[in-house]
């Protein structure tokens, strides 16, 4: 199966959960997330909004919050890239060109992806190596191909939060892929091999 038929596939079983079994499964995951050591450590933590049937981080985000962490979320840069902005119970949000919520803030308010210590990643596909297969735009390989580079544990951690039924066999590596430290889904944490 090709990415893009991998991509439509699991597109179209994510978006078939209800509301109850979405709500479950981001609970079962705060749960396992919140017993990280890199959770614990971290303090500058980017999430996303939760969009097209992904794991909703919502959950995991109010908890961060009780805890003094910082947040962030992506925003789009015009090179394909993502920089980070602050994110509070009542930050101003507005859609992206795809129609996802994105924080409006000034240009000095935006982070560089280096600046964070922690990064919940939404993907539609992963191997228990640490492979993602995204949405297919490359935002988040473009933003972390610093750590293609840098020695574990590099920072900032990429955990992906993801259904279990997510994972497949193995996914197909290009050089600029970048790999997930972890992956935590409803019934287990994934570490691929070296990443800890």
């Amino acid at each position: 199966m090709s990415p893009d038929e991998l991509r439509r596939e699991l597109r179209g079983r994510r978006r078939t959960l209800a509301c109850t079994e979405q709500a479950a499964v981001a609970a079962a995951i705060t749960e396992r997330v919140v017993q990280l050591a890199t959770f614990a450590a971290a303090t500058h933590v980017a999430a996303y909004l939760a969009f097209d049937g992904e794991v909703d981080p919502s959950p995991l985000v109010a908890h961060a919050w009780r805890l003094g962490k910082r947040l962030y979320l992506p925003l789009l840069r015009d090179d394909g890239g993502l920089d980070f902005a602050p994110y509070a119970p009542d930050t101003p949000l507005a859609p992206n060109r795809f129609g996802i919520d994105e924080p409006v803030v000034d240009a000095e308010a935006r982070l560089p992806a280096t600046a964070l210590d922690l990064v919940f990643a939404p993907l539609v596909g992963f191997d228990v190596a640490g492979g993602r297969l995204g949405m297919g735009g490359g935002f988040y390989d473009r933003s972390f191909a610093f750590l293609l580079d840098a020695e574990p544990p590099a920072t900032p951690h990429l955990i992906g939060l993801a259904h279990d039924f997510q994972r497949v066999e193995r996914l197909p590596r290009q050089p600029w892929d970048v790999p997930l430290t972890a992956i935590v889904t409803e019934h287990a944490v994934y570490v691929p091999p070296g990443a800890a």
